[in-house]
């Protein structure tokens, strides 16, 4: 377990900065300068109201983790599939409700139409695979993951379009696909 340090960045107060570095010299210079606002102990109390496994990922892949409104330009313009998929996948109360399996790409135009996501189970076991638009999901960079307002009443009704047993490339399956996320039950 690691003890986790909360900057917060001088210019922009709004801006906090979670790492496990004491100093926090590992948080981005050009947002700074950072203030140490809080030490959270391995076996102290969670008090930010941020999931501590998302802070955790971020520290592992960047050194850090930012929370809040961060005025700087993506730093990458395109992904690569791999990164996405794995991707968790929020519903509107910061819940995680999936995980991206695969992206389905159209094959004439390049774009991802539809995204296979897989919802519930425990290690793989139990869990089922569900087709939704990609365009229902956002981007979100405090969480490090995609956000959906999709519900999971609307989750139990929708068909799979990807699932274990491979694509179903039925230009019929498809609209019905698209029909059914346009008209989606709340």
């Amino acid at each position: 377990m690691r003890t986790y340090r909360l900057f917060q960045a001088a210019n922009s107060p709004d801006l906090r900065g979670f790492t496990d570095e004491p100093t926090g010299a590992r948080l981005p210079v050009d947002l700074g300068p950072w203030t140490l606002v809080q030490e959270i102990q391995p076996d102290g109390t969670w008090t930010p109201a941020i999931s501590r496994a998302v802070v955790a990922a971020g520290i592992i892949e960047n050194g850090f983790y930012l929370w809040g409104p961060v005025e700087r330009a993506a730093s990458h313009l395109i992904i690569a599939s791999d990164r996405v998929e794995g991707t968790a996948v929020y519903d509107r109360k910061f819940e995680q409700i999936g995980t991206i399996k695969r992206l389905l790409i159209e094959k004439v135009s390049g774009r991802v139409l539809f995204v296979d996501v897989i919802f519930g189970g425990f290690l793989g076991i139990g869990s089922h695979h569900v087709t939704i638009p990609w365009d229902k999901l956002a981007y979100d960079k405090e969480i490090e993951g995609y956000r959906t307002d999709i519900t999971e009443a609307q989750v139990r009704g929708a068909a799979a379009l990807y699932g274990d047993k491979g694509a179903l490339p039925d230009p019929k399956h498809q609209q019905d696909m698209s029909d059914y996320w346009n008209d989606a039950p709340e």
